[in-house]
Parts: structure tokens; C-alpha cells; sequence
């Protein structure tokens, strides 16, 4: 049994999860994610929360914004769920679901941020089609963030950056930016778990941040 089932089988019982999962029917049909909250705040969206260490540090810090986190293995979603509500944080919501069927209909200009931090990098040439970053993908993501919105991405995987800076050559309306501090350890940029165990064995980190401009 994987890591992930694990956690689902070993700890369900214990999760409350109460309204800060949501549902694709939460925001179909018109795809607004901003549906999911009772105050209208500007909204920054999470692709692969994992446990959702991020995003909870986060959501802490910027009372005063909206978070969505897409995570689509059930069990770590819902364990960042119960961390959210034990946070009694009410600016975040997770979805269970996979982020490639769902940015796709989501409403233009609506995000002020995105972050995707450590996706699978697919290392085998044969699976790099199956790495969620197409460029495809990026230009969706840049539909769906406003002006001045931001487009935040962290690797360790030196090939996946790489083909990532080519593709984003290729989306209009993005410009290249100094990424901003989103963690408050020295050595952090963003203070994800699979950051926290990546600066341990000493791997090397790649980022990148893109302004909307248009």
C-alpha cells in the first residue's frame, strides 16, 4: 500500500474535514471559486497542496485573502482539510479533484496568485507528457490570473525548469519576475514539506515567477 492510502486507511476516522473541502458542484456551473467563501477577498490558488503545510502558513499570514487548495489524492487532501479546520482557519478551501479538469473552466482574470510547488517531474523522457506544466496548461493558467497577478512555480528537477522557461517563452501576457519571499526560514522559499526534506539531502532548487502584464 503507498504512502498516501496509508494515511487515508490508518487515519479517516480522525478527520474532520467539516466545509473546507468543497466539490466541483460547489462551483459549477459557473466555475467561480470565490463561491466557496462567505467574504469576498482576493483569491490565490495552491496546485498539488499535498499535506498543506504551504498553505496553512500561508493562510495564517494573509487573513485578508482567499485560498484554494487542489490536491487530488483524497488522503492527503482531506489530512490538510482537518489541519485547516483545527486552524480554525475560515480563508481556506480544498478540493479533491485533479487541477487539469478544473483550471480549464475556471473564470478569466479571476486569481491574484498561483503557486505550484514540487510537481512530479515525470524524470523518464517516455512519461514528460504526462508532466502537468504543458504549455498548454501555463497559458490556462495565465487566463485565469488578473493583471498583476502572479504565476509562482518551485522545482528541484534541473530538466522539468528548464523545459518550463522554454514553454513560458511562448505564453503572452507573462513577464518574468524576482520571485517574491513567501517562507520566513533563511533557507525556504516556500516552506512545503517536500521543500523541508529536499534542503536536508541537499538538493538544488529552481524557481520561477511570472507577472501578468495583459
Amino acid at each position: 500500500m503507498n504512502s498516501h492510502k496509508q494515511l487515508w486507511h490508518g487515519r479517516q476516522a480522525k478527520w474532520l474535514t467539516g466545509e473546507v473541502v468543497a466539490t466541483v458542484e460547489n462551483i459549477s456551473p459557473h466555475w467561480d471559486l470565490s463561491a466557496l467563501f462567505d467574504r469576498s477577498r482576493p483569491l490565490e490558488l495552491e496546485i498539488g497542496s499535498g499535506k498543506g503545510t504551504f498553505l496553512l502558513a500561508r493562510a495564517a499570514s494573509r487573513p485578508d485573502v482567499n485560498f484554494v487548495g487542489i490536491e487530488r489524492a483524497k488522503a492527503y487532501c482531506h489530512y490538510a482539510a482537518d489541519r485547516v479546520r483545527r486552524a480554525r482557519l475560515d480563508n481556506v478551501r480544498m478540493l479533491d479533484v485533479d487541477a487539469t479538469d478544473v483550471v480549464e473552466h475556471l473564470q478569466d482574470a479571476s486569481l491574484l496568485r498561483v503557486h505550484v510547488y514540487f510537481p512530479d517531474p515525470w524524470p523518464k523522457r517516455k512519461h514528460h507528457l504526462r508532466r502537468t506544466l504543458s504549455l498548454a496548461f501555463l497559458r490556462e493558467l495565465a487566463r485565469i490570473l488578473q493583471v498583476g497577478g502572479e504565476l509562482l512555480i518551485v522545482t528541484d528537477h534541473l530538466d522539468y525548469f528548464l523545459q518550463l522557461r522554454r514553454s513560458l517563452s511562448y505564453v503572452a501576457g507573462l513577464a518574468p519576475i524576482t520571485f517574491p519571499t513567501m517562507a520566513d526560514e533563511g533557507r525556504e522559499l516556500v516552506g512545503t514539506n517536500f521543500e523541508r526534506k529536499y534542503i536536508a539531502q541537499g538538493r538544488a532548487f529552481y524557481s520561477t515567477a511570472m507577472l501578468k502584464y495583459i
